[in-house]
């Protein structure tokens, strides 16, 4: 007698993380399960078991010689129904009768990619470690024109030779003939929804940014693990390693940089329809370009004003040298957290070292708090025309007496331009006084030769 078989799908439980929803598919309910249970085909029913987690009952299908890699219709496998569950001692004990770790199912997911997608984290280290690694990325879509238009293929980025450029967090890379800078999302941390989130937020502000003064983005890898953000690449580095080798700069010359990461930061600010907060400005986070200008960069923490936060920043996440009290408090903020972090950029400059060097990184904030700033020990000349009056501005305790990076750049304009005055005056007296000294060896010399002129003439 022939025995009735159901069709060689499974569709209890959860789906493949990838597959399209629909309302349409014939399913096998539990009672249906129940009743024709000895007419399902034996290879479908260890997909069942897989589902309810009967060990014993997948050991004895399996030592009767079912095929552990058995595929249903749709290519999904035992080792996809209990990534999907959960089962860690499922996945387990098909993993030790040779499932296959990688294997795919009609719409591109494995059981890793299945695990992460329902957070089933005992599972997605245990797939780690027997050498699984995600196909797909957090962000994958399913039909090629949902595909992002900043989309970049990963075979085009040649990471020969590749280096760190800032903080381990970008690398360099070649993409169609040009230099660029690559940040990566690391395949271990797909599993971290903090990481992931960071990262689409990112994305989300880099695509709106435009301005000679902030880096500029080129692209990004979203369908694909491990996903990556592509930014120009700046050779001359960042500011942090341009302190180092200069030490204290010019009144003039710390002005004219200051104002580079003032009309950076302003475009940030008046972003609309919501101002965009860096949160972590500090020098390591500003780059220069071939002239020298420099350019606001990584946005890895930075989120637009009418997103609400979680949960507060911490020093992990930012430098905290460069953070604003009310942020380390974990206060009400704004767009001045950043007005804060200015000040102590603009105070090294001048100064030729970091705000309270001498002290631990994660001591400086309660210093901050205690309402105390770095003091002001150059010379006074390097602060005059009001530099020392704006920096004190700009740390103000109260964020609501800061001023905009609009007024910044306003007082900053006055003060370069007072300064190249002065040094045009000290120049042109000095021109002047030798030119007067040209005339008079002038007209010295007539008057030596008119001497003699006369002395020839008596003498006749």
């Amino acid at each position: 007698m022939d025995l009735k078989t159901t069709p060689l799908r499974f569709t209890l439980g959860k789906q493949s993380s990838l597959a399209p929803e629909t309302e349409s598919e014939e399913r096998v309910g539990d009672e249906e399960q129940e009743e024709d249970e000895v007419t399902i085909d034996p290879r479908v029913k260890l997909m069942y078991l897989a589902n309810e987690a009967d060990l014993d009952g997948i050991k004895e299908l399996l030592d009767s010689g079912i095929d552990v890699n058995f595929r249903d219709i749709d290519n999904r496998t035992a080792l996809h129904v209990a990534a999907c569950q959960g089962y860690s001692d499922v996945v387990s004990l098909l993993l030790e009768r040779g499932a296959e770790v990688d294997t795919k199912d009609r719409w591109g997911s494995t059981p890793l990619a299945d695990a992460i997608y329902y957070k089933n984290h005992d599972v997605i280290k245990l797939l780690e470690k027997r050498g699984a690694r995600p196909v797909m990325a957090p962000m994958h879509v399913r039909y090629a024109r949902e595909v992002p238009e900043y989309e970049i293929d990963p075979k085009e980025l040649d990471f020969t030779n590749s280096v760190e450029i800032t903080k381990g967090t970008f690398h360099l890379a070649s993409w169609r003939g040009i230099q660029v800078a690559v940040k990566r999302l690391g395949e271990e941390l797909l599993i971290d929804e903090d990481k992931v989130k960071a990262f689409r937020d990112e994305l989300a502000l880099l695509q709106k940014i435009r301005h000679p003064n902030v880096v500029q983005f080129l692209g990004a890898v979203t369908q694909s693990s491990p996903m990556m953000i592509v930014t120009e690449y700046l050779p001359k580095g960042d500011l942090r390693a341009f302190l180092k080798r200069k030490g204290a700069l010019k009144p003039s010359t710390a002005v004219r940089l200051a104002l580079d990461i003032s009309r950076g930061m302003s475009y940030l600010h008046e972003n609309k329809p919501a101002p965009i907060i860096h949160r972590d400005l500090e020098p390591s986070n500003i780059l220069r370009d071939d002239s020298g200008t420099l350019k606001v960069a990584d946005f890895g923490v930075s989120k637009l004003l009418t997103v609400k936060e979680d949960k507060p920043l911490i020093c992990q996440d930012a430098s905290c040298r460069y953070i604003a009290p009310e942020v380390y408090k974990n206060e009400e903020y704004d767009t001045k957290v950043d007005v804060f972090s200015f000040a102590l950029i603009l105070q090294e400059m001048i100064e030729g070292c970091p705000p309270f060097s001498a002290k631990h990184d994660n001591e400086v904030p309660k210093v901050y708090v205690a309402r105390e700033r770095p003091p002001f020990r150059a010379p006074a000349k390097r602060y005059a025309h009001g530099l020392r009056e704006l920096i004190e501005e700009c740390w103000n305790e109260k964020p609501g007496k800061r001023p905009s990076f609009r007024q910044i750049i306003l007082k900053l304009e006055s003060i370069y331009n007072t300064i190249g005055h002065k040094r045009r005056w000290k120049v042109r007296p000095l021109k002047c006084f030798a030119n007067l000294g040209s005339m008079l060896k002038k007209d010295q010399s007539l008057s030596s030769r008119s001497r003699s002129s006369h002395s020839s003439s008596d003498s006749i």
